[in-house]
């Protein structure tokens, strides 16, 4: 319990930013949902063959996985807020129109028939009395999607968007229990508190109710506003970086030299998601560098990828040439570490079957469970080149990438894929089989950003260059072991190593 505490006070400042774009997410999609589905009900519920229809369909959607929805917005929207809004809309309209429809036909039939004898209009049965009856059924729709949005708005860290979903993917990737809890533990009490604060609305007047989401509505443009004037600001580069420790390092250092020696300030964003939300997010301008390695280049970001070379050189200047004539983005000098793919396995079970290169798997390639991520499974130098180059054809789970560790500690797969600079080879004493066959390309880490952005700010190429050929396996796996192992933060860390450098002057 003092471990979670000592954690939330240290990382009060990401929590409250992280507490504003949760909040914006989930009020943004349910004040959009609300004026949807509200008008639709009002327009559908006199026809109930169209009710049944759109029910259906909204239904149907709400259904509709959302790694999915997002996953499909990716192509079409880039990432970050707007693809977060649309799904978590597409999810908070269903329940609010359901209770609105069923509020409207619950009107007393006798009550209807009275008004058509006196008259009435559809607007002056709505303004004097459907409404009002219906209210209390359309605050309870409300309600259910709003506890719905809340908690389905942790994902939205997956593609850039923020919200507390950021605690909690870091928390699995540094396999920190605190900050899981905490992410978990804050959407929670959101879900709870809105849901208490919305059923109070229940036996509100419809004018007051009325006041209340004015007045969410000026917040959440006050809020845009002050954001609007803030990324006015020209001279701001926002720095992106993958899940894990290393590429958050990395994002720090570029932060610290171009802050160190210009007049441009930089936006970090640690934790944005995996290699094609950056990239997305690159080509679409969300972001404006990130750190992409020049294996991972050729072999899955171009749509006419190279032949397959094991020259670090050859392959950086396949992926330079590539990202320029492809994507109009720019590849600068590689750091000197690989951090190429590894096949790793404990190594009691190394010894036992006296396992030194990959091509010995092949004697006990029925008696093992391999545990991939998803991009590893789904590679030509990953899962599909294990088969066709080394035989390999083996029984093969997916996971997330950190989890990938905790499931070979604990037995439960005998092999993983692996980063030759990944601090949890040291720490669980793994071994690392020889890719004898030559499987893996290279793997250099070097700064991708947008063409248009180096003629902006033409400095950027000199500031960034200061790294080239620098960094070794041996540093960088330090480094790791430093942030995820020992707790450091990733900027200390990334400032510790240019400061040794001398690769920053002063610290700002």
């Amino acid at each position: 319990m003092m471990d979670l505490w000592q954690t939330f006070i240290g990382r009060y400042d990401e929590w409250l930013i992280a507490l504003g774009q949760h909040l914006q997410l989930s009020l943004i999609a349910l004040i959009i949902a609300i004026f949807i589905a509200v008008p639709l009900a009002i327009f559908i519920s006199k026809y109930k063959r169209l009710t049944e229809g759109v029910l259906q369909v909204t239904g149907i959607l709400q259904t509709i996985p959302s790694l999915a929805l997002l996953g499909l917005f990716i192509p079409i929207m880039g990432i970050g807020t707007l693809p977060a809004v649309v799904a978590l809309t597409i999810y908070a309209v269903f329940p609010i129109l359901q209770n609105a429809v069923t509020g409207f036909y619950q009107i007393d039939p006798r009550l209807e028939e009275a008004a058509e004898a006196f008259g009435m209009t559809r607007r002056e049965k709505l303004k004097k009395y459907q409404i009002a009856l219906a209210l209390p059924v359309i605050i309870s729709g409300i309600r259910t999607s709003t506890v719905l949005v809340i908690g389905t708005a942790t994902l939205a860290a997956l593609i850039g968007a923020g919200g507390m979903g950021s605690f909690i993917l870091l928390g699995i990737d540094r396999n920190n229990m605190s900050l899981i809890l905490i992410g978990a533990i804050s959407s929670a009490l959101l879900a709870v508190v809105f849901n208490l604060l919305i059923k109070r609305m229940e036996t509100m007047k419809l004018k007051r109710i009325m006041l209340v989401f004015l007045a969410i509505i000026v917040g959440l443009f006050a809020s845009f506003q002050s954001w609007r004037m803030m990324s006015q600001n020209s001279q701001v580069i926002t720095v992106a970086g993958k899940l894990g420790p290393e590429p958050e390092i990395l994002s720090h250092m570029y932060q610290l030299l171009i802050e160190d020696q210009s007049d441009i300030q930089v936006k970090v964003k640690p934790n944005f998601g995996k290699t094609t939300f950056l990239y997305e997010a690159l080509k679409s301008e969300d972001i404006d560098l990130y750190t992409e390695f020049t294996g991972t280049i050729t072999s899955s970001l171009l749509d006419n990828p190279p032949k397959l070379s094991n020259d670090p050189k050859e392959v950086y200047q396949q992926a330079k040439v590539g990202v320029k004539e492809q994507d109009q983005l720019v590849l600068l000098q590689p750091m000197a570490y690989q951090n190429t793919y590894a096949i790793a396995v404990r190594r009691d079970f190394a010894e036992r079957y006296q396992l030194k290169t990959v091509s010995d798997l092949a004697r006990v390639k029925d008696q093992v469970k391999a545990g991939f991520t998803l991009e590893f499974n789904d590679r030509e130098d990953g899962a599909i080149g294990l088969k066709k180059k080394y035989g390999l054809d083996l029984n093969i789970v997916t996971m997330e990438p950190s989890l990938r560790y905790q499931a070979i500690v604990n037995d439960e797969v005998q092999l993983i894929e692996a980063y030759s600079t990944d601090s949890e080879i040291v720490e669980y004493d793994l071994v690392l089989l020889e890719d004898d066959q030559q499987l893996f390309p290279p793997y250099q880490g070097a700064p991708l950003l947008q063409e248009k952005t180096l003629k902006k700010y033409p400095e950027l190429k000199t500031i960034l260059n200061q790294l080239a050929g620098k960094i070794t396996e041996e540093e960088m796996a330090q480094m790791n072991y430093q942030v995820k192992v020992e707790g450091q933060s990733a900027y200390s860390v990334a400032k510790t190593y240019l400061e040794n450098n001398k690769l920053i002057n002063r610290v700002k």
